[in-house]
């Protein structure tokens, strides 16, 4: 067990970094197996996605004031002063003697001492300066290296939507994420949640138009301790992902296919939306994430959700059995960088090409379980455009049967254009997400 939140920042980022880990799973399986108290297990996940997601503006300070040669001798010397300059760049809340001396104090815990100096020098001056990180002209690489993103993002966000916006995106996208509730109306209200959670002390308010939503704003602690958390009041789901079984719109008493199932929080969704009355097939090839989306069904206490693992490629019992599907699909996560911070360094264009295949071959075979008449939702957490349009684009010039159903003129957030929609984060302080109503057409 590690009581120290640095050491095990620390012991957490180079797992990450040497095993490639994903972010979240590392630093959840970590606070799992050490006792911290609150304000520890904050500053343990402050510092881990500040650091795996600030890594090239840290990067550059470090190559601004220190030779090359020593830190290429000792790697795991980087990940420390990562955590020393995370503190004294991005977190105001922490003395600046502090951030060095616990800094110092780590590289000889971690068998730096004869280097200690040389991370004391480098610490106090980046203070002595002041420093500001030597930018490119480049417009492309000047944001890469301000925000901390690869230059292939930085460049789509620019062609996009300009350099003023692009760089409010950046900005947005290395914001600490809140946390929005979706309550379960089946076993509470809104209000009662409300009143609940505000008596812990904890600042929450209603999202506008979303009828099921709190967002729940700084300082929450462990959220299964929350009110409500174990009677099945509500699960944690951004409001953006809400939108998709608003768009689904199912009806009681349907059949109803999620082709991507799992961890499920889509599919509990269609259930509450249901009133648990109707057909529920969960399909994934998970069985750990299938594992949660049982837990979600039990905890919620919904019954309607049948669970099935397998490859939704490869499913014809399903042909022209539901009423609607809903294919949330495996995609690149770029629209919720702020909650994966390694996924801005993981994605490449050569995976969001294979992405895209793998979207295209399930969209196709999905779309043959919708009876005629009956509607599909395609959903992706990503706002490129590959994975979106493209895959869209390709399926309905291949399949005349289908057409884009344009959402309710009453709909949450306005199409992007006609029939799709499109979340630009910063724009509705909400996840990255597309997605699009097809209807097959009754022939």
């Amino acid at each position: 067990m590690n009581n120290n939140p640095r050491q095990l920042a620390f012991i957490i980022l180079q797992e990450i970094y040497r095993k490639q880990t994903f972010a979240d799973v590392t630093l959840d399986q970590h606070l799992k197996k050490n006792d911290l108290i609150d304000a520890n297990r904050r500053l343990v996940t402050e510092l881990v996605y500040g650091c795996v997601r600030r890594q090239r503006s840290l990067d550059a300070i470090i190559d601004q004031l220190a030779k090359k040669k020593s830190l290429q001798q000792h790697p795991y010397l980087r990940i420390i002063l990562h955590i020393g300059l995370y503190q004294l760049s991005y977190l105001e809340q922490v003395p600046e003697s502090a951030a060095v001396d616990t800094t110092v104090e780590l590289a000889k815990q971690n068998k730096f001492a004869k280097l200690a100096g040389f991370v004391n020098g480098l610490l106090r001056e980046y203070i002595r300066q002041n420093l500001t990180i030597i930018l490119p002209e480049n417009p492309v690489q000047k944001l890469g290296v301000s925000y901390s993103f690869p230059d292939w993002i930085v460049e789509y966000w620019i062609e996009k939507l300009g350099l003023t916006e692009a760089e409010e995106l950046c900005s947005w996208f290395n914001l600490s994420p809140s946390i929005d509730l979706r309550i379960n109306p089946l076993k509470t209200s809104v209000k009662e949640v409300e009143t609940a959670i505000k008596n812990t002390g904890i600042s929450v308010s209603k999202i506008d138009k979303f009828p099921q939503a709190l967002r729940l704003t700084g300082a929450v602690g462990q959220i299964q301790k929350l009110p409500g958390y174990h009677e099945g009041w509500w699960s944690i789901q951004d409001s953006s992902a809400q939108l998709v079984c608003y768009l689904l719109n199912p009806q009681p008493g349907e059949i109803i296919i999620d082709a991507c199932a799992a961890p499920g929080g889509k599919t509990t969704h269609i259930g509450e939306l249901m009133g648990d009355n109707g057909q529920i097939f969960a399909i994934d090839q998970s069985a750990s994430r299938l594992k949660k989306l049982e837990s979600n069904a039990e905890r919620l206490q919904l019954k309607s959700i049948s669970i099935s693992r397998g490859d939704s490629r490869n499913l014809p019992e399903f042909i022209n059995q539901a009423d609607r599907v809903l294919l949330d699909v495996p995609c690149s996560g770029l629209g919720t960088l702020h909650r994966r911070a390694d996924a801005r360094w993981r994605q490449t264009l050569e995976n969001i090409g294979e992405l895209a295949k793998l979207q295209g071959e399930l969209l196709e075979t999905s779309a043959k379980w919708v009876k005629p008449g009956g509607v599909l939702v395609y959903a992706t957490c990503t706002i490129y455009p590959l994975e979106n349009e493209g895959v869209i684009e390709e399926f309905l010039a291949n399949n005349s049967e289908w057409e884009i159903e344009a959402p309710t003129v009453d709909f949450i957030v306005s199409p992007c254009r006609e029939g799709w929609i499109k979340v630009w984060p910063h724009r509705e302080q909400m996840d990255g997400f597309f997605m699009v109503k097809l209807k097959r057409k009754v022939i």
